[in-house]
């Protein structure tokens, strides 16, 4: 199976196009996790535990873990997530050329962190890229459309023709789009923009970030960010919530709450709202 059969599957399993976010930062860990030897790695294994059945995929942000304890934990984490038989998708960005794109790549492989899907930043062209879009068996989503305010700095440009640059952006994933291991990052906080990249490219899965903690419109990204793939009943696509999840337990108590159970439990059932309310619109 590829990544987005994979990924149907799970859908239907558990009835969820939620994508959690797992960005443990470690200035906002729990008091209960600070004698541990991989903090980082126990907060996880918790919010995994607590979220499991409301999640189709996890995505772990690379620049969470880029040290040494970090990684170690990043390899737990993405095993733990699939003992749990749920796809992982590393929000790492990479790009770059030759050599330095192969090593990027190596995070698909099981021998190494064995994700299930990884972004990648297009601007430097499809050869930077094609390390990422030979891997037949994993998904590749290109940065298209971002959810920070400061996307438009680039994104918006006007090309020659007329066309956005995420507008190119986005033409240019449906054409390397040969292996149908291409989605797309486009984020919920410009709700006219995701509708029309979905008219432009029908049958590319979108990763839709900003639902949560950056306000994005989730009924949108419902509505826009699913794509029809072809020899798929399941449409397709994930809508991502990172801190308006695993750290929905602030609110339960904070950081030095006396029942650990309560904080992951919230993280639980804000998954579970999201999941909901995401479904409203599905």
């Amino acid at each position: 199976m590829d990544f987005f059969e994979r990924l149907a599957a799970r859908i239907d399993a558990v009835d969820s196009v939620v994508s959690v976010g797992l960005d443990p930062d470690l200035d906002r860990l729990p008091d209960h996790l600070a004698d541990r030897e991989l903090p980082r790695w126990a907060f996880n294994r918790r919010l995994i535990d607590a979220t499991h059945e409301h999640a189709a995929a996890y995505k772990p942000n690379a620049a969470f873990y880029e040290d040494p304890d970090g990684f170690r934990a990043l390899e737990e984490t993405i095993a733990y997530a699939h003992g749990k038989d749920v796809p992982v998708l590393l929000d790492a960005k990479r790009a770059d050329i030759g050599n330095t794109a192969r090593q990027y790549a190596t995070a698909l492989d099981p021998d190494r962190l064995d994700a299930d899907a990884i972004t990648v930043n297009p601007y430097l062209g499809r050869d930077s890229l094609e390390p990422f879009l030979s891997r037949e068996d994993r998904g590749v989503f290109v940065l298209c459309r971002t959810s920070n305010q400061g996307g438009a700095d680039l994104q918006d440009l006007e090309l020659d023709g007329g066309d956005a640059l995420y507008e190119r952006v986005a033409a240019l994933a449906d054409l390397w789009n040969r292996n149908g291991n291409v989605g797309l990052v486009v984020g919920a906080t410009a709700p006219e923009e995701l509708e029309a990249i979905r008219e432009q490219v029908p049958n590319l899965p979108f990763l839709v970030p900003g639902v949560g903690a950056q306000g994005g419109d989730a009924e949108a990204a419902v509505e826009h960010g699913l794509a029809d793939r072809p020899g798929l009943a399941t449409r397709v696509g994930l809508v991502n919530s990172s801190r308006g999840i695993i750290f929905a337990g602030e609110d339960a108590g904070g950081p030095g709450a006396a029942d650990p159970a309560a904080y992951y439990r919230a993280a639980g059932e804000a998954a579970k709202r999201l999941k909901q309310r995401l479904n409203e619109s599905r």
